[in-house]
């Protein structure tokens, strides 16, 4: 994927650096550390800062007044009852920063505003043009302005950025309509010039493995494999909290086309399988093969990567029913002794919401 913008960074040995850190990089670098500390604990108070962080706790009041003049992050309600004086929660402001992120998939563009602690607080589903067009997707311009301009003019300054999640996968890029590439890598420069905010663009499996570690179910994990259900079944290995992101990554022929391919074998409509937030019916015999077939791919991956790396955790997400993960990761789990497998919890819109994560990890959080 050319001209990447923002890139999960590899680890940085201190030998490595080119120049040692001055008093103000210090102190920026301290507040992304409570920030990405606050964003894992909901409701710490400094004590529990100083102790996660090690930072002092003269250090650790000067970074919670400022971050909190800035809107950044929110007092609790002090909690009384307990020796000592009464303790205060602290959590990041859900409306200190938000986000747009784009997911430009085979079928279609999902636009979502987020705000700081990943919730949606707007979503915009557009069909993908099959016309070659002068400009790229006019739509998603009109999507992308009307997403911010929903947003009260006082807050637009807290918009970090947008976030652009495309497809990377060869196999994945052949599903959309001719010119679609063409279309994708113009899509950067075009965004940033006519709505005015920095877009930072990701490879979308990537995209959605971040937003599971930043907002989801893996806000916990340092190190898991990641699997992204779509039209075809894709991974990304994650070790201390590094996603790695490489060309060489291959995805398979099991994912939801192949179940919509044998569902129209049975002579039934596969129409359920595109719609976000809908549940499916059942499927029969088609989805019993398909589902078996699924867990068999997962887990030569997880038998592959673990005679190099000591997997016992995995993530699944997907736009697919939550009840159709859960019943994929029991089955893995049951196959696997050892191996926790878990559903995603973004359940909607979960590479646009992984989009917008990307300026909020380049801008407020620690690498």
């Amino acid at each position: 994927m050319p001209d990447m913008r923002f890139a999960p960074p590899n680890p940085l040995r201190i030998a490595d650096r080119a120049s040692g850190l001055n008093a103000v990089s210090v102190r920026g670098y301290n507040e992304r550390l409570v920030l990405s500390l606050l964003l894992q604990s909901k409701g710490i108070t400094r004590l529990e800062i100083g102790e996660r962080t090690g930072l002092s706790a003269q250090t650790v009041s000067v970074i919670v007044r400022s971050l909190e003049q800035e809107g950044l992050i929110a007092k609790g309600e002090a909690q009384r009852g307990r020796v000592g004086p009464p303790t205060v929660p602290i959590s990041l402001n859900p409306e200190g920063a938000y986000s747009v992120g784009i997911s430009v998939g085979h079928r279609q563009v999902e636009v979502v505003l987020v705000d700081f602690v990943g919730s949606i607080r707007s979503r915009t589903v557009l069909p993908f043009s099959a016309t070659a067009q002068d400009t790229n997707h006019p739509q998603f311009m009109s999507a992308i302005a009307t997403a911010i301009a929903n947003l009260p003019q006082h807050l637009h300054p807290r918009i970090a950025g947008i976030g652009l999640a495309l497809p990377g996968d060869q196999a994945e890029l052949e599903l959309t309509p001719k010119a679609a590439r063409e279309r994708f890598d113009a899509l950067q420069e075009e965004v940033e010039r006519e709505i005015g905010y920095p877009v930072y663009v990701q490879n979308d499996i990537t995209a959605a493995a971040g937003g599971e570690s930043m907002f989801g179910v893996a806000k916990h994990l340092s190190d898991y494999l990641f699997f992204y259900l779509g039209a075809r079944l894709h991974s990304r290995l994650v070790l201390n909290h590094q996603i790695y992101n490489t060309a060489a990554a291959v995805s398979f022929d099991v994912g939801i086309l192949r179940l919509e391919q044998e569902i129209r074998k049975t002579g039934s409509s596969p129409s359920e399988l595109w719609e976000r937030g809908a549940d499916w019916p059942s499927f029969g015999d088609a989805e019993t093969a398909w589902q078996r077939d699924l867990v068999e791919q997962m887990k030569l991956s997880i038998g592959a990567l673990k005679q190099f790396v000591p997997v016992t955790s995995v993530v699944l997400s997907s736009y697919a029913p939550q009840a159709v993960c859960k019943a994929i990761c029991r089955e893995l789990e049951q196959a696997m002794p050892g191996i926790t497998a878990i559903a995603g919890n973004i359940e909607r819109s979960p590479k646009a919401v992984g989009a917008a994560s990307l300026p909020f990890s380049s801008r407020f959080m620690v690498e």
